[in-house]
């Protein structure tokens, strides 16, 4: 009876429910390109850091029985990506988004490869703390089951957000995106400061992908990532570098994304393969929306490609 008199609300509880969950790579990858964009350089090969990611923190999840390990080694592997794009950016004449896409492939071709002995074995999973323990609903106990990483993500929005204001280390990253000439008067290198933001950047990518392989959908296999990382590489420019909007747009980019399950719970199948490309449909509008000649790029460092 509980579950009958809860009608239609169980459409917001499930679109709750999945913007977490759904949110949380987007969030990982958005802040993670947020630091590496705003110290003056793209990645646009975390979708390939991603699934790097996420096979490298089931495999270790699996062989050593330990989750969080997993998501440590996601983080390395992630790191350890951007070293390279920061590296081999660093080379006269080299275009960094062209070296993002050749690393974007090398990542997804690497993981499948190497991610083939990972189909079939089930490795250890995340926990969640179940915040609807009040509640004797089982949509809404599903609905409050959250991950701690989701939480780990929340906290870092705001604290990045300070950081870039507040603190000498943002102040560098700001001026290196910002003017590479005035970086190099204060007397930094600005390609260790890339090379910084960029492997800090890898880092946070790889444990987003460390979260679908470990919570949701909880399982390793070649079509995990659905171009999430390629996505909320485009959320960034929406949110215009700024963490605390990356946080609110990965929220709406769960959300749309949990629409189609959310409506065929309740037995609207009419157009369902419509509602499950919302996302998508919502990338393209907001690029559509913000692609105008006063806006676009409003807010870009001035030492992206894109700008130059």
């Amino acid at each position: 009876m509980a579950d009958a008199s809860l009608g239609l609300w169980t459409v917001p509880l499930a679109v709750f429910g999945g913007a977490i969950r759904v949110s949380t790579p987007f969030l990982f990858v958005s802040l993670g390109e947020c630091i590496t964009e705003r110290s003056g350089r793209i990645n646009l090969g975390l979708e390939g850091t991603l699934v790097m990611g996420a096979m490298s923190a089931y495999g270790i999840s699996y062989l050593s029985g330990s989750p969080w390990l997993g998501v440590l080694a996601a983080g390395i592997t992630g790191a350890l990506f951007g070293a390279l794009h920061a590296g081999i950016c660093s080379l006269p004449r080299v275009n960094d988004i062209a070296v993002g896409i050749a690393l974007m492939l090398l990542g997804t071709g690497l993981a499948f490869f190497l991610g083939k002995p990972l189909i079939e074995p089930t490795a250890a999973r995340l926990p969640a703390i179940d915040f609807g323990w009040w509640s004797d609903v089982p949509q809404v106990r599903a609905a409050l089951r959250i991950n701690v990483l989701f939480l780990i993500g929340v906290a870092i929005a705001p604290l990045l957000y300070w950081a870039f204001k507040s603190t000498r280390w943002g102040l560098l990253i700001r001026t290196a995106g910002e003017s590479a000439d005035a970086a190099r008067a204060m007397g930094h290198s600005v390609l260790l400061i890339r090379l910084r933001a960029t492997m800090v950047g890898g880092f946070l990518a790889g444990i987003g992908g460390s979260f679908l392989s470990l919570f949701y959908p909880g399982s390793w296999n070649e079509g995990l990532s659905s171009g999430q990382g390629i996505t909320a590489v485009a959320l960034v420019i929406f949110a215009r570098w700024d963490p605390l909007l990356c946080l609110w747009a990965s929220l709406a980019f769960g959300g749309a994304a949990a629409l189609g399950p959310a409506l065929q719970s309740v037995g609207i199948t009419s157009g369902y393969h419509l509602f499950n490309a919302a996302p998508y449909i919502l990338t393209l509008a907001i690029m559509i929306i913000t692609c105008s000649p006063k806006r676009t790029l409003t807010g870009a460092p001035a030492e992206l490609s894109i700008t130059r």
